[in-house]
């Protein structure tokens, strides 16, 4: 206690306890203060996880249809309609020559493929054994003196790197060749690159050595004609490597086990095929696109493709978005219609104190109930998606340009509900998928060009879902306005990688509730030097009180002495 207060020792009152009960008074007007700070935080979490969970839907409904894809630091890229892999179906009838999978864009049809040659690289291997001593290091292993040095160059189609091993200046292992073994120079080669175009990229080959049967190999990465190796060999050691190389002239035709020349550059064969009717069609790589139609080829032979629209996988796919899209208009429906309970405000630290956990948990659920019912951002939000679903879409080249000729309507108002959640007309949808796939992925789906610049005529020109996503990130960038971005400010980069530029330029990463709830913290500073003041000005009167107490009952001691 502070000795400057004295309590009721002189006068016989509580006196601590009647300044308790004087503050209690005056601190109704901070807790008042600490509720609506507490209001304030209350609402800016629930807007955040509104915006949380319209991020989720975007993202997981882009996932689904495989409209974006993740890079490995974590970026999420959007990809083209084209691209799409569950609108077409397509089968091979011979999946020991070649898988097949279709794009979105591939024509329906039958077509009969010829393989008449696989892509190929050019590879090296060891004709027989290669060591002379024990394999512990190179210098034994090819009897070499310790202090040699091992010096060649590859080059490939990427470009030339020299590799050297020796105790010499400039050596990639600078050691005595006793200390070097065979798996350090094949590490070497593999982790070998070079800088092209002010690029750090890999050299292309890949080196390998199989101790249990004493061969050397080596590869190129790539395949195709393209594809080349070359190896000066300056100190003779790959000559020790006996390698064999297997390559292609420049017909196509395959040279094997040809004896290795130093200096001399081999090279690879291109993938070729016929299809339907398109003759000697080559390619690099076994990976081939022609007409929307994806090989991986296998073999040579002949085989035949079947391309169809897989009608139920597209169905799917817009029945799954239009239930989590229900599932959103209904999440916030409730939260517009939440009922608020007035009379259960946050509670105070002192109210808790003499509270169970239970029923702190039970009042603060009561507490923020209602807090966004009638919510105008939200309800605006809410309006702009749905209006988005009722224009057509202008400019699209299919059969469709209005959703309900999808077989996709909303459900009629009901009394208590948000309404414009979205319901199918099953038989209706599939038949226009099986009529005009693309016409309904345009309807649904349809980017603006990039040349338009008003957001009416952007919108008009937007598939029905790509202006759900839109305008959800409009609804999205006014809440981060009003409450910020919480701990998830990644996640909504995710969505849109320039939605908080504004926030930040315009606004300096201060939304207008975190404004509010500081300059509720500077009044309530401000309230509790008031009540200091207050409580040490009430403390200052009783003191003095006591004091005056106590100076008259030693004068009546006094005094009562002297006359007894």
């Amino acid at each position: 206690m502070d000795t400057s207060r004295i309590s009721g020792i002189a006068s016989g009152m509580d006196t601590e306890q009647m300044v308790k009960d004087l503050m209690k008074a005056q601190r109704v007007k901070v807790d008042r203060l600490y509720q609506q700070k507490q209001i304030h935080e209350w609402r800016q979490n629930m807007y955040n996880d509104i915006n949380k969970s319209f991020a989720n839907f975007i993202l997981d409904t882009k996932k689904e249809f495989g409209l974006t894809t993740t890079t490995s630091t974590g970026l999420m890229l959007n990809k083209s309609l084209d691209s799409l892999p569950w609108v077409k179906q397509a089968t091979s009838s011979n999946e020991s020559i070649a898988s097949v999978t279709a794009r979105a864009s591939a024509v329906n049809g039958s077509y009969d493929v010829d393989v008449k040659r696989l892509a190929d690289g050019v590879s090296m291997a060891s004709g027989s054994n290669i060591s002379v001593g024990d394999k512990g290091n190179v210098a034994e292993q090819f009897g070499l003196a310790s202090g040699d040095t091992i010096e060649f160059t590859i080059t490939t189609d990427a470009g030339s790197k020299t590799f050297k091993f020796g105790n010499v200046d400039g050596a990639d292992i600078k050691k005595d060749l006793s200390d070097i073994g065979l798996k350090d120079i094949v590490k070497t080669v593999n982790s070998a690159t070079i800088t092209k175009d002010g690029k750090e990229i890999d050299l292309g080959v890949k080196a390998s050595y199989d101790s249990n049967i004493d061969r050397f190999f080596l590869q190129t990465d790539g395949t195709g004609k393209d594809s080349s190796i070359k190896i000066d060999d300056t100190s003779g050691f790959v000559d020790k490597l006996k390698l064999n190389v297997t390559h292609y002239d420049a017909s196509g035709v395959k040279q094997e086990a040809q004896l290795f020349v130093s200096g001399q550059e081999y090279t690879g064969v291109n993938a070729k095929l016929d299809f339907a009717g398109a003759i000697g069609v080559e390619q690099s790589s076994n990976q081939f696109n022609i007409n929307g139609i994806s090989f991986d080829l296998n073999a040579t032979g002949s085989f035949s493709v079947k391309v169809d629209t897989d009608v139920d996988n597209v169905y799917d796919k817009i029945k799954g978005f239009i239930e989590k899209y229900n599932e959103i208009v209904d999440a916030m429906g409730e939260k517009l219609g939440e009922e608020k309970y007035r009379s259960y405000k946050p509670l105070t630290d002192e109210q808790k104190e003499s509270m169970k956990e239970k029923d702190i948990e039970l009042w603060e659920k009561k507490a923020k109930s209602g807090l966004l019912r009638n919510d105008m951002l939200i309800s605006r939000t809410m309006q702009r998606v749905r209006s988005g679903l009722y224009d057509s879409v202008e400019g699209v080249k299919g059969t469709f340009d209005h959703l309900t000729e999808l077989g996709i309507t909303t459900q009629k108002y009901v009394s208590g509900e948000v309404g414009g959640k979205l319901q199918i007309d099953e038989t209706k949808l599939k038949e226009a998928i099986q009529k005009d796939a693309q016409g309904v992925l345009e309807v649904l789906f349809k980017q603006p060009d990039s040349d338009l610049t008003d957001d009416k005529e952007i919108a008009k020109n937007s598939g029905i879902i790509t202006r759900v996503y839109n305008n959800m990130m409009y609804g999205m960038k006014e809440i981060v306005n009003k409450s910020g971005t919480g701990e998830d400010a990644n996640l909504l980069r995710n969505v849109e990688s320039n939605l908080l530029i504004d926030f930040v330029t315009e606004h300096g990463s201060i939304s207008m509730l975190d404004e509010e709830i500081n300059d509720l913290d500077d009044k309530i500073y401000d309230m509790n030097r008031y009540l200091y003041r207050k409580e040490e000005s009430y403390w200052q009167r009783f003191t003095a009180m006591e004091k005056a107490i106590a100076r008259m009952n030693s004068q009546s001691s006094w005094l009562t002495q002297q006359m007894g």
